[in-house]
């Protein structure tokens, strides 16, 4: 996909490549229902606030009972065409016997009141519905000149009872088709064997009621705090060529299968840039009503990995937002002023390390980026690998989240470099008490000037470093840290400092944040920002 426009994004502002206009979309799918194994046709129609599911019905436009969910039409057979139509399924299969080809210009299309995908309810009187394949073929060879038959259009009929849409005609393999009734039996040319002349094709008249196969809105889902899915619940596996979306008042889509992978992907994308546009719209209006502190910078839903049993991995959805000086964790959006204060755990962002596991870099993502992260060149992400990003918070503690989309983890990612930075320009500085050959001291980081140690007594300085003299860093993860500096005469790399926190504050995670964010901030960040284009 390519940008609107390409220029150096400002460091406030969401980033050029990732610009992209609210997605207006209709096309064609599969909706397959999980729980009774069906999949149908369906019509997908995008708009900036809605994803829109319809499904053909046929309607009475004209004289008839609009109401009404059944037709009676009355076939005149012919000697040279037979009725026109051919069928599929069967009781045998549990499926209904549904017309499958309805041939032009033939007695069945010159009705105008017969459709692919109608299920056929009787044949002159004698209901059908529990009728076998053969049985019904059987009846409608043997019913006459005449034949009078009821139908019901069956909207969620299983794919394969029907011809999908925009697919090649049935099979001319005659020995394929008998094989099995799920194949079409022609009745189009199986004339009556009594019969001797032609019959004089029906047509309706004007007085007959007029009947025309429509898309009608099924479901309306909003896309507003939406989320989508392409894992089968519970599990690690991705679904081919498919996903879910689900509103945030829990309606389903159930299942949207695609043809292609392609097809997949731009419809996955498009409806994930109209969801994260409404987010963005959400998130400016809630920032006018707060104080500067207290800003949201980013939020949106992930899946969180959790062990499960020795190998499985269970997944459960989460909504993470950026704000103020804190990583909120909620298992739903919050929506009101009060569902702020409902997050099941928060952390403050000065003990948070964000890290990217893998990222695959697609057309919607950054190729540069890759080479700026440290991150390896391993070849294409598989379907078993997911846009992952682990947040390490204090003591240790790690989670795992995943997202569906390259574009969507440059996101996090950026969101998480912008939250941490703002809460460093916050802070400004932060002083921990430590100890270092039997010495209690006051080790400060200062956004302005850098690293400094003092006496904890007399507050003599006895160092002090700039950021860019940092050249290297260890730490036990709890409360040792080694610090590696340049000397600014002889360029010699010194450790100057090794030495114990007196707070057990999770080490990795603070050193992350107030020594790694203040080098990259301070020198490079925008730089990076520059280099960056979208392909």
């Amino acid at each position: 996909m390519n940008a609107a426009a390409k220029h150096q994004p400002d460091l406030l502002e969401r980033p050029a490549s990732l610009l992209v206009p609210t997605w207006m979309k209709t096309g064609l799918a599969l909706l397959h229902d999980e729980l009774t194994s069906n999949s149908y046709d369906v019509r997908l129609k995008l708009t900036k606030e809605l994803l829109i599911i319809q499904k053909q019905d046929v309607v009475c436009v004209s004289g008839g009972d609009s109401h009404l969910n059944h037709r009676t039409v009355v076939l005149r057979r012919q000697v040279t065409g037979g009725l026109g139509l051919s069928i599929k399924g069967g009781a045998e299969h549990k499926v209904p016997v549904v017309i499958s080809k309805i041939f032009k210009d033939q007695v069945a299309d010159q009705t105008g009141m017969l459709f692919i995908g109608d299920a056929v309810l009787q044949v002159n009187g004698i209901n059908v519905e529990k009728c076998t394949h053969e049985e019904v073929v059987h009846l409608l060879r043997t019913a006459g000149d005449e034949v009078t038959i009821t139908v019901r259009y069956l909207r969620e009929a299983p794919a394969f009872l029907k011809l999908p849409l925009g697919s090649p005609g049935p099979s001319s393999d005659q020995s394929s088709r008998a094989s099995s009734p799920l194949f079409d039996s022609g009745l189009h040319l199986n004339g009556n064997s009594n019969n001797t002349a032609p019959s004089s094709p029906s047509s309706p008249s004007a007085n007959e009621p007029k009947y025309e196969k429509r898309w009608l809105d099924a479901v309306s889902l909003p896309l507003f705090m939406a989320r989508i899915s392409r894992r089968k619940a519970g599990t690690d596996k991705l679904r081919s060529n498919s996903f879910e979306v689900i509103a945030l008042d829990g309606v389903c889509t159930h299942v949207l299968q695609f043809c292609t992978a392609t097809e997949s992907t731009d419809w996955l994308q498009a409806i994930s840039t109209n969801i994260n546009d409404l987010t963005q719209e959400s998130i400016k209006m809630a920032n006018k009503y707060c104080s500067p502190d207290d800003q949201i910078v980013h939020m949106g839903w992930v899946c969180e990995h959790l062990q499960g049993g020795d190998v499985e991995l269970v997944h459960s959805c989460r909504f993470l937002a950026l704000r103020g000086s804190s990583l909120l964790v909620f298992r739903s959006p919050p929506i009101l002023a009060s569902d702020w204060v409902q997050a099941e755990a928060s952390f403050h962002l000065c003990e948070v390390l964000f890290k990217v596991h893998k990222l695959w870099i697609a057309e919607d993502c950054w190729i540069q980026s890759r080479f700026y992260l440290g991150l390896q060149q391993d070849g294409e992400l598989r379907d078993s690998e997911p846009f992952c990003f682990s947040v390490l918070v204090g003591h240790g503690q790690s989670f795992c989240y995943s997202v569906e989309l390259g574009s969507e983890l440059v996101l996090w990612e950026k969101a998480f470099q912008r939250a941490v930075f703002m809460e460093v320009q916050r802070v400004r500085s932060k002083s921990y008490m430590c100890s270092s050959q039997g010495k209690i001291l006051c080790f400060t980081l200062d956004f302005e000037s850098g690293f400094s140690c003092s006496d904890s007594i007399s507050k003599k300085t006895i160092w002090k470093y700039k950021f860019s003299q940092l050249k290297g860093s260890s730490d036990d993860g709890k409360t040792r840290v080694k610090l590696l500096f340049q000397n600014s005469e002889n360029k010699q790399i010194e450790m100057k400092v090794r030495m114990c926190l007196h707070e057990n504050i999770g080490m990795k995670c603070r050193q992350s944040a107030f020594v790694l964010y203040f080098r990259v901030y301070n020198i490079s960040f925008n730089v990076l920002m520059s280099d960056l284009s979208c392909i």
